[in-house]
């Protein structure tokens, strides 16, 4: 039997492009809006253990580095696990000021974990890995 999840998927979709708007208009506060308080976020050589600990590092990189970036994002795929858990899949690299792509070394991978509470769907973990590019 399948199940229509269409209001689902575009509240998991409506996370996913809250957060992308906030990195285009380097907020911090919106960027973690819709994490959990103990959300995760794995990227290669870095762990951050907690919402704050994202926030922190995310207005940090609007203010230096990451100033007037924005992302390139293609979802791949949702699939729920139940009715309160869902994995995204998603293609996305970060494009600097005065790119208009990204570099195919700077794509990744990333897997999205969220977790349905009273009703929203938050953001409870984030991991991502290089695209291997084939040479």
């Amino acid at each position: 039997m399948t199940e229509n999840r269409a209001h689902d998927v575009a509240a998991v979709k409506g996370v996913l492009e809250g957060l992308y708007r906030a990195w285009a208009d380097g907020d911090a506060d919106a960027f973690v809006k819709d994490y959990t308080e103990d959300a995760t976020a794995i990227m290669p050589g870095s762990f951050r253990g907690s919402r704050e600990e994202v926030h922190r590092n995310m207005a940090e990189g609007f203010a230096s580095y990451l100033k007037g970036s924005t992302t390139v994002d293609k979802l791949r795929s949702i699939r729920f696990l139940g009715e309160s858990a869902a994995i995204a899949v998603s293609e996305t690299g970060v494009r600097f000021p005065g790119e208009t792509e990204v570099p195919a070394e700077r794509m990744v991978y990333a897997t999205w974990v969220l977790e349905k509470r009273d009703g929203a769907w938050l953001l409870a973990a984030y991991h991502n890995s290089p695209v291997v590019v084939a040479g």
